[in-house]
């Protein structure tokens, strides 16, 4: 089943002030962007290194580290809740979640597979990511972090490995349907960051993953600051 999540980042750095949960639930996002950039660097900085520090430096530290802020941050989350919606719609079982100013994309066991103790996409998991390719496509201004994760099982450097080898391959597919490679980096993240128990085999195949991190690029960027008048 699909699942769309939204978090703002206001949210988080509102507990702190005196806005009433009313104001915030009322906010648009761009007023949510403004709120962002007028509580500082410094909040933002003190939640991201929280993150970091429960071992969130993978898609989700990526995602808060990519936060511009202010009217311009409203803007450009306006567009990623946009295509958050594409996705949700286009790859039933995925979990979108719509993090600060971008996307966080799980795709599980169920929606992208290998072969076994190997970097090869299945069929399955090429047809899932056949149904990423038109709204990567009609959303070019993005930049996307792709991280492999694998179980417990095996050696730590195997797993490393393995995971790295996996992500490279979701780009390698993704680049070869048409989409530029300069917008693509990898990451193998191992088995350093659980979702679930290694303990079981439900909770091994639920660590065995790729996420994505969405952001936007130097141009969504440029172009929001016009949007916003700046």
């Amino acid at each position: 089943m699909k699942k769309l999540a939204v978090y703002t980042l206001s949210g988080v750095l509102l507990l702190g002030t005196t806005v009433s949960c009313e104001s915030i639930k009322n906010a648009n996002n761009t007023q949510k962007g403004a709120v962002i950039g007028a509580v500082g660097g410094a909040v933002l900085g003190g939640v991201i290194g929280n993150n970091v520090g429960k071992g969130g430096n993978g898609a989700l530290g990526a995602v808060l580290g990519g936060v511009v802020g202010g009217v311009v941050g409203g803007v450009i989350g306006n567009k990623m809740d946009r295509q958050a919606r594409k996705i949700s719609e286009s790859l039933p079982g995925a979990q979108v979640e719509r993090v600060g100013e971008g996307i966080k994309l799980t795709l599980g066991e169920n929606s992208v597979n290998f072969d076994f103790n190997k970097a090869t996409l299945t069929g399955k998991a090429k047809g899932n990511l056949d149904k990423l390719v038109p709204v990567f496509k009609e959303y070019p201004d993005t930049d996307i972090e792709i991280f492999g994760h694998t179980d417990s099982k095996g050696a730590d450097d195997y797993n490393m490995n393995l995971s790295k080898q996996r992500a490279e391959s979701v780009k390698n597919y993704l680049s070869g349907k048409g989409l530029s490679s300069s917008r693509f980096k990898i990451v193998g993240m191992g088995e350093t960051e659980p979702i679930s128990t290694n303990d079981t085999d439900d909770g091994r195949a639920l660590n065995r993953r790729v996420e994505f991190a969405i952001t936007a690029n130097q141009k969504m960027i440029d172009d929001a600051k016009k949007e916003a008048g700046q």
